[in-house]
């Protein structure tokens, strides 16, 4: 296969990832994709550093497997804790939801008060603070996690009262503290964003991290001259629950992209190596 149509390859801990691999099918129709989530081990937020970047490194090998041309975290708590080893391993280059949030971020305030929502996991990490003041040590930024935005958005709670009663009270913070601009640092809010935008108000610019990291995806395949050009094919991935996990990606997805989904066999040995003990090709080739 030339390297060209070669898929991306996405991972992350469970569904979140999803709405990342929707912005790619959107903005870059003709790239295939294949995405692992890791139903089995999830959530990642609540492991350790150590343990969170060796399930990193078993997904980048996995993916290495099925010769993807690029490496998308789609999980803000791998992208926070384990991407510089995920750069330094890698074959092919690798790019994280993070990172490409708070360029986006950083980008677009014009007052240089930045707020972040995400998992406790993620807000305890200060992950995107971290990364913001490294880009712009004057940037002020207020965060707040917001632990019942999963659960409404799996369940299907998207335009409750209970679910906008609990985002105007997870906001006030952000509100009080007058940011121009709001990172939503979990992949599952992108399906909260118009009841977000509406607490925040219009004049505060929401940056989906997906989206901001898709447009970084973009640059680096017209850079290097790694633009697909034949049909797009997708697979997806799941270490457990595979029809759970079918049934509710079409929420994720809605119309933007589907494909076949295949169940990984774990095993004593490393689940990925299993794949190719088994004969396991390359859905693309």
């Amino acid at each position: 296969m030339s390297q060209i149509n070669q898929p991306l390859g996405i991972f992350d801990s469970g569904l979140g990832g999803l709405t990342v691999v929707r912005a790619l099918a959107q903005h870059l129709p003709n790239e295939s994709m294949i995405y692992f989530g890791d139903t089995a081990r999830l959530p990642y937020g609540n492991k350790s550093k150590a343990t969170v970047t060796r399930l990193s490194l078993e997904a980048l090998r996995f993916l290495e497997h099925l010769q993807i041309k690029a490496l998308v975290v789609a999980c803000n708590s791998a992208s926070a804790l384990a991407i510089d080893t995920l750069h330094k391993e890698a074959q092919v280059p690798v790019l994280g939801v993070v990172d490409a949030g708070a360029r986006a971020a950083a980008g677009k305030t014009q007052s240089g008060r930045v707020g972040v929502i995400g998992t406790r996991a993620t807000i305890g990490s200060r992950c995107y603070e971290t990364k913001l003041q490294d880009l712009d040590s004057n940037i002020k930024v207020a965060a707040t996690s917001c632990p019942l935005f999963v659960p409404f958005v799996e369940e299907g709670w998207v335009d409750k009262a209970v679910t906008r009663q609990v985002a105007e009270e997870y906001l006030e913070p952000i509100r009080q503290a007058k940011v121009d601009t709001l990172i939503l640092g979990c992949t599952h809010y992108p399906l909260l964003r118009e009841l977000i935008q509406e607490v925040m108000g219009s004049e505060v610019t929401l940056i989906d991290s997906g989206e901001a990291v898709t447009t970084e995806v973009a640059s680096l395949l017209k850079e290097n001259s790694l633009s697909a050009s034949s049909a797009p094919k997708h697979k997806f991935f799941v270490s457990d629950q595979i029809d759970q996990f079918q049934r509710e990606a079409k929420r994720f997805l809605k119309d933007s992209v589907w494909g076949e989904f295949e169940a990984i066999d774990q095993s004593d040995i490393p689940w990925y190596d299993r794949g190719m003990l088994h004969g396991f090709k390359d859905p693309h080739s």
